[in-house]
C-alpha cells in the first residue's frame, strides 16, 4: 500500500504547538501596540481578482501565485495586504470613517526562492493610515514601528528613511536596480541597469546622483516629529540609496533594520496616494508599513528576547479508576467554569504513573488525584509536579488557589 508523502511543499511550513504559541505571543504584542495608537483590525480574502494586483507591484509580479478558478476567472493569492486594502477603500468607501487607521496580520504568498527569513507563504503585519496627506501621517507610522520594536525589547533599532520625491526624475527601471545596492554592490547595479537598456554613463550618473542626495524638508519634518514623540534620534537616519522596489511607492519611504540581525531588514513602508485612487477610484491619501512577522520573530529569538511561555494547561485531572471517571469529569468542568485551563485524562484504564508522567513531560504545573480516600473526605489531592508535594483540598479551596495564580 502506497503512503502519501508527509512533507510540506517547498517554502511552506507547519507550526507545531511551541512555535504556534510563540507566534501567538508576537501577534498579541503587535495588536497591543497597534491598538494603543488607535488602529483597527482588518482582514481580507486569501484569494483576490488578479486584476487588482497586475500593474501595481513592479518587477516582482513574476512572483504572483495566479491561476484560473472553477469559474474560469483569473485570480491570485494575496501577494500583499496594501493592494487589497485599497480595494476595500473603494468597495466600502461610504461605510468607512476617515482618517482610517487599520492594522492587518495575515498570510501573503509569493513564489520566492526560499531562504533564511523568506518563504512562499509568510505572515505580514501591516499598519496604515488612509485619508491623511500630511507628513505627520508618515511620521506616525514610522513611530509605530519604533514603538513596536522598543516594546519587544530591542535596544538598537535603525529605520532608514528617504523620499521618492528626491528621485522623481530617475526611471523606475533604475530605481528598482539601485534598491539592490546592498545585495549586489555597485558593479552589480551598473551591470543590471545595462541589461535593462540603460547606458553605462547614464547608469553611473543615476548612482552618483543618488549617493549625493540630501534630506529635504519632508524628511526633516519626519525626524522632528519622531524626536518630539520621544524616540532616540539614533534610531532613524537618512539613507539616500534606499529606493523601495514597489512601483507604487511615492513620497516618504523607509526600511526597518536591526543592527546585528543576520536575516536582513524586518520591514518597510511608503506613501502610496496614487495606488489608492488607481485601485479604488477614490482620491484618498494612503501611507503605511509592512512588517515581516517571521523575520521579526526570528530576530526576537536571535537576540534572546522571547519570554518564557508557560504551558497553556494549568492542571491535569487524573482518573484513578473507571468508576471515578464521572467525578474527575465533574472536577475538570468546575475548574474550566472558573476560567482555569484544565485537561482531563480520557483513558480510565491507564495507571496513575502514566498520567503523572504525561503531566511532567508536558510541563503541566499541577495534577489532581481523586481516589476513594479523597472522595470519602469530599476533597481532592493537588500534586505540585515540580516539587512532588501533595495537599488535600476542597474544590472551593482549589478554585481559589488557581484564581490567585491568574
Amino acid at each position: 500500500m502506497n503512503s502519501i508523502k508527509t512533507q510540506t511543499l517547498k517554502g511552506f511550513r507547519d507550526f507545531l504547538p511551541q512555535e504556534a504559541r510563540e507566534r501567538a505571543w508576537l501577534k498579541n504584542v503587535m495588536i497591543s501596540v497597534y491598538e494603543k495608537w488607535g488602529y483597527q483590525p482588518l482582514e481580507t480574502p486569501t484569494l483576490e481578482p488578479l486584476e487588482i494586483f497586475e500593474g501595481q507591484i513592479g518587477e516582482d509580479e513574476k512572483l504572483f501565485y495566479k491561476f484560473k478558478d472553477n469559474g474560469n476567472r483569473d485570480v491570485a493569492l494575496r501577494y500583499d495586504q496594501t493592494v487589497p486594502t485599497c480595494r476595500v477603500i473603494g468597495q466600502y468607501y461610504n461605510e468607512i470613517t476617515f482618517p482610517f487607521r487599520r492594522y492587518q496580520i495575515q498570510s501573503a504568498f509569493r513564489a520566492e526562492n526560499p531562504q533564511k527569513g523568506r518563504f512562499r507563504e509568510f505572515t505580514q503585519s501591516d499598519a496604515d493610515i488612509f485619508g491623511v496627506s500630511s507628513v505627520e501621517a508618515d511620521a506616525e507610522v514610522i513611530a509605530i514601528c519604533l514603538d513596536l520594536y522598543k516594546t519587544l525589547g530591542f535596544k538598537d533599532i535603525v529605520i532608514l528613511v528617504n523620499n521618492r520625491d528626491l528621485i522623481k526624475d530617475i526611471p523606475y527601471t533604475a530605481i528598482s536596480t539601485i534598491d539592490k545596492l546592498d545585495k549586489i554592490g555597485e558593479e552589480g547595479v551598473i551591470e543590471d541597469m545595462l541589461k535593462k537598456g540603460i547606458e553605462k554613463t547614464q547608469a553611473e550618473k543615476y548612482l552618483t546622483f543618488v549617493r549625493n542626495l540630501q534630506p529635504d524638508e519632508t524628511i526633516k519634518d519626519i525626524f522632528s516629529y519622531l524626536e518630539k514623540a520621544g524616540f532616540d534620534k539614533n534610531w532613524f537616519k537618512f539613507e539616500p540609496t534606499l529606493m523601495r522596489a514597489f512601483s507604487y511607492s511615492e513620497g516618504p519611504i523607509w526600511e526597518i533594520t536591526i543592527p546585528g540581525y543576520t536575516g536582513g531588514s524586518v520591514g518597510g513602508g511608503e506613501r502610496y496616494d496614487n495606488l489608492v485612487e488607481k485601485i479604488s477610484g477614490q482620491k484618498v491619501a494612503g501611507t503605511g508599513v509592512g512588517i515581516g512577522f517571521d523575520r521579526t520573530l526570528d530576530a526576537v529569538k536571535e537576540f534572546g528576547l522571547l519570554p518564557i511561555l508557560e504551558e497553556i494547561t494549568k492542571v491535569l485531572v487524573t482518573v484513578f479508576s473507571a468508576d471515578l471517571m464521572d467525578k474527575s469529569l465533574e472536577i475538570s468542568s468546575k475548574l474550566r467554569a472558573a476560567g482555569i485551563n484544565t485537561e482531563l485524562w480520557l483513558d480510565s484504564t491507564s495507571k496513575l504513573d502514566k498520567q503523572l508522567k504525561y503531566a511532567d513531560q508536558k510541563q503541566i504545573p499541577y495534577a489532581i488525584i481523586i481516589g476513594n480516600s479523597e472522595l470519602r473526605q469530599n476533597k481532592v489531592k493537588l500534586r505540585d509536579m515540580k516539587t512532588g508535594k501533595e495537599k488535600l483540598m476542597t474544590i472551593n479551596e482549589l478554585v481559589l488557589k488557581f484564581k490567585r495564580f491568574k
